[in-house]
């Protein structure tokens, strides 16, 4: 469709507005000055509230946040509570909450579920890493960031205001701030994301843009658009730019954090900067991004010549500052992802926490800054407890996982020189590709490897080749910005679609009722569909019920866009208008009632013990056990799994009743928060709410005990780390548990017998064999090497020369740890050795002045793999044609 939208406004009239396009870069704006030329935004205009401030009074960044929910609430939009800076908590296509609309996507922009309230108003902490690399050089950029925002959602049936009012609020909002008028600009521009796209004004004073007004109306097919039934208005004001242009700071950071900024300077004693320098820079840092390839340089070149300083100088003095300015924005940003749950790990969400984790810690050892990390957040949090006190209830969580990620990182620099090391004795050159493979698979900073490499260009033989670009976090950051979704592989697939109504569910309404009578609406392939159903279909990690339908096996259930499929084991005694009588499985269905629901205690209990960053990640309910991924940033100790069973039996037997009961989603939401998603994000305006009683609420679908009692004893079998960042328990209840515990006791007496012991006696003999068998282990091993240095001079005289090589092969009398030990004495300088025993065992290693790959050599002379120094395998030819193919090789 073609759209031709005028972004004319009533304000603009009555005020007498001009349209004008801008002479530098061509952009259609609005303004009351007469004698404007540009659209006021930068680099067409540089920063002109430095030193200048445009309101008539400063206000801080709580002030600000106060100063513009109160404006709006005056004009009739209610205040709503922020959602967390973990999108994923609600929807399952972005990690991060990038925007206030977010908050209120897919469900109320699509349409499926109303606004908790219309119009509102909303101060939104948002997290955005595309731009993380300009951070603190740019004077404007930050990576945690506040929206404030006023949505209206119009409909046929509720219209509020569109365009002309948006407009009126921006501009009175402005006013009332002591904004001059004269000063603003409405850039006409268009927006799109999320498929979703419209109109809007970019909102300019003073060369920086506070304001987007986004009018959102058309949904984006294709390369062409379609009006949506919704018209949205969605806007954003930037808290942090208004309270920076309000101070008139150098940058926005100064105006944000000047307490922690002071306290860093002093703590790695970094000089005052000349005002004159500090403004000129951050005058001139709105035309710069580090997207466009040097500009920093073009930057620090231009205020060079400007103040009539050298431009290497400057970038001493400047550089140290900058990454101060990237800390104080960095530990607020993490404050924000530790203090609403994240776990840092390899994947996803926990990704991006570790990016910017590393990354801090990595510009405070470049400045030298003794200061803790714990020490800043917690200046962080206490600036900021004020507006959200729900971050300081977090800070034990956030000072545990800041050791622990702190412990890594030391972990992985210490490792990193070996990875850098092997990597580069390959290679004339570490591209982009390979910085990125050992910052992903290794947590490796490019700084880090940049240091090694260079090192290793001074003293080696040949010079490597590296860069790493200015741009380099917010390349890898946006890698894993966006969710992907995960491949499984589902029976539903294999399910047909079905033009039929979708299957009323009676174990909702009856969940203990066993028999039931319906009507055959469809035979689907192997699949019987009914009217209604007792069965539950496989689904939220719960296993489907059994029984039969007219006394014939049901062996699956599987549902598909509300359908109820159901696998008989024989579908020819059915046919479609057929009534057939139904019945469940009561003691199957009974053991997966009391797994799911110790699902939920097990969670809950997990929560008390580990802390509240404890999320469910997935689930597994079945007969016989369960299963319960959470996230955890360290393995769970054993004291920790006891007091997890214990409290979960506590809750147990408090015989706390369970509640089953349907609830619109936004009250759902306003009354228990976002954990009710638990175990993943769950459709539509209605959820089904299971509440244990003072302990456990969550959206869930599947078939639970009426009251806690009924579980029976919950026994936790084993605990195991299945990813970074997630830990997986295992258990089982009644009588399942009652069964694990015989087997584990039968383990204890069997093992107690053979060592002709009393059963008590176990742990104290185990551990007196243990510390026996330690001690045998290391005399073998002291023996092992006296015999390699024998061994040693009985083959000194066997290497022939080959090439630039001394070359031993030999089959040598020995297991493969005492062949090692031959080998370690014999391995130096340019010798290369190939020892071989009667077990067909083969073992490769070289000298360091060896060049020729031992993985490679022994790929070509057996079977086997290892590194560039040592390999073994197995071989299945005579020492000499080994002797003969390995000369071969050496002489190409």
């Amino acid at each position: 469709m073609e759209i031709n939208h005028d972004y004319r406004v009533k304000l603009f009239d009555e005020l007498g507005f001009e349209r004008k396009q801008c002479t530098e870069c061509n952009q259609w704006f609005w303004t009351l000055d007469k004698d404007r030329t540009t659209c006021g935004d930068s680099p067409c205009d540089e920063y002109s509230f430095i030193g200048n401030p445009i309101t008539s009074k400063k206000y801080t960044y709580n002030e600000m946040v106060k100063e513009f929910t109160n404006f709006f609430d005056e004009k009739g939009h209610t205040p709503v509570k922020r959602s967390p800076v973990v999108a994923k908590r609600w929807r399952d296509d972005i990690l991060l909450t990038i925007a206030s609309i977010a908050v209120f996507q897919p469900w109320v922009t699509g349409g499926l579920v109303k606004p908790v309230k219309n119009p509102l108003v909303i101060a939104q902490p948002c997290i955005r890493l595309n731009d993380i690399d300009n951070v603190g050089r740019t004077g404007r950029h930050l990576t945690c960031f506040t929206m404030g925002a006023h949505h209206a959602f119009n409909s046929k049936d509720d219209y509020k205001y569109w365009t002309d009012k948006t407009v009126e609020y921006c501009f009175e909002l402005m006013k009332r701030l002591g904004i001059d008028g004269k000063t603003i600009t409405f850039i006409e521009s268009w927006w799109e994301g999320g498929g979703n796209a419209g109109p809007c004004y970019e909102v300019i004073t003073h060369g920086v843009e506070l304001a987007t007004l986004v009018f959102m109306q058309y949904k984006k097919i294709g390369n062409d658009y379609e009006e949506i039934p919704l018209k949205i208005v969605d806007t954003g004001y930037g808290i942090e730019r208004f309270a920076w242009a309000s101070q008139g700071t150098p940058t926005v950071y100064e105006s944000l954090f000047s307490e922690i900024i002071e306290k860093l300077k002093e703590d790695a004693n970094i000089p005052e900067v000349d005002e004159k320098i500090m403004a000129e820079s951050a005058t001139l840092a709105g035309l710069m991004d580090i997207e466009n390839v040097g500009d920093l340089r073009v930057l620090r070149q231009k205020v060079a010549e400007k103040i009539g300083m050298d431009v290497d100088e400057l970038d001493k003095l400047i550089s140290p500052l900058e990454y101060i300015y990237a800390i104080a924005d960095h530990t607020r940003c993490l404050s924000f992802m530790f203090g609403d749950g994240i776990v840092p790990s390899n994947v996803k969400e926990g990704y991006l926490a570790r990016l910017v984790l590393r990354k801090t810690l990595r510009y405070m050892e470049k400045i030298g800054i003794s200061m803790s990390i714990k020490d800043i957040i917690s200046m962080q949090l206490e600036n900021m407890k004020e507006i959200y006190p729900e971050l300081s209830g977090m800070k034990e969580y956030i000072m545990d996982v800041l050791d622990s990620e702190e412990k890594k990182y030391i972990q992985t620099v210490n490792r990193g020189r070996g990875i850098v090391e092997r990597m580069a004795a390959s290679k004339s050159e570490i591209t982009l590709d390979d910085l990125i493979e050992l910052y992903d698979s290794n947590g490796l900073p490019p700084e880090i490897v940049k240091d090694v490499v260079d090192e290793l260009n001074k003293k080696g033989k040949k010079t490597i080749a590296i860069t790493v670009p200015d741009n380099f976090y917010t390349i890898v950051a946006e890698r894993h910005e966006e969710e992907k979704p995960e491949e499984v592989v589902s029976t539903k697939k294999e399910l047909p679609e079905l033009e039929v109504s979708e299957t009323e569910l009676l174990f909702f309404k009856h969940p203990t009722q066993v028999e039931f009578e319906a009507k055959v609406l469809k035979i689907a392939e192997k699949y019987i569909v009914l009217d209604k159903t007792l069965f539950y279909a496989e689904g939220g990690g719960q296993k489907y019920d059994i029984g039969q339908l007219n006394d014939i096996e049901v062996i699956d259930v599987q549902k598909k866009n509300g359908i109820v499929f159901h696998k008989v084991s024989d579908i020819s005694k059915f046919k479609e208008g057929d009534t057939v009588k139904g019945a469940v499985n009561w003691d199957n269905r009974l053991k997966l009632m009391r797994n799911h629901t110790a699902t939920h205690v097990i969670n809950a209990a997990a929560t008390r013990v580990l802390g509240k960053h404890v999320w469910q990640t997935g689930s597994n309910v079945d007969t016989e056990k369960g299963r319960l991924d959470i996230t955890h940033y360290e393995r769970i100790s054993r004291e920790q799994v006891k007091e997890i069973e214990r409290i979960a039996n506590e809750i147990v037997l408090s015989k706390m009743p369970v509640n089953s009961t349907f609830m619109d989603r936004n009250d759902a939401e306003q009354k228990y928060g976002f954990t009710i998603y638990q175990g993943g994000v769950v459709p539509g305006d209605t959820l089904r709410i299971i509440e244990i009683e003072g302990t456990d609420v969550e959206a869930c679908g599947g078939t639970h005990c009426s009251n806690t009692s009924e579980v029976g004893y919950i026994k936790v079998l084993k605990t195991e780390r299945i990813q970074d960042g997630v830990e997986r328990l295992e258990y089982s209840t009644g009588m399942g548990s009652v069964s694990e515990i015989a087997s584990l006791e039968d383990t204890l007496i069997d093992s107690a017998e053979i060592l002709g012991i009393p059963n008590d006696q176990l742990p104290k003999t185990v551990k007196r064999f243990f510390e026996e068998w330690k001690e045998q282990k290391k005399t073998i091993e002291e023996l092992q090497k006296k015999v390699g240095e024998l061994v040693k001079y009985e083959l000194a005289d066997k290497f022939e020369n080959v090439g630039n090589y001394e070359v031993l092969v030999e089959q040598v009398s020995g297991t493969p740890n005492e062949l090692m030990s031959i080998a370690d004495n014999l391995a130096v300088g340019n010798k290369l050795i190939v020892l071989m025993n009667e077990n067909d065992y083969l073992l490769c290693k070289r000298g360091e002045n060896v060049e020729i790959s031992m993985k490679d050599l022994i790929r070509n002379i057996g079977k086997g793999g290892g590194k560039d120094n040592l390999a073994q395998g197995k071989y299945s030819e005579n020492k000499e044609q080994i002797t003969e193919k390995i000369i071969q090789i050496l002489n190409k």
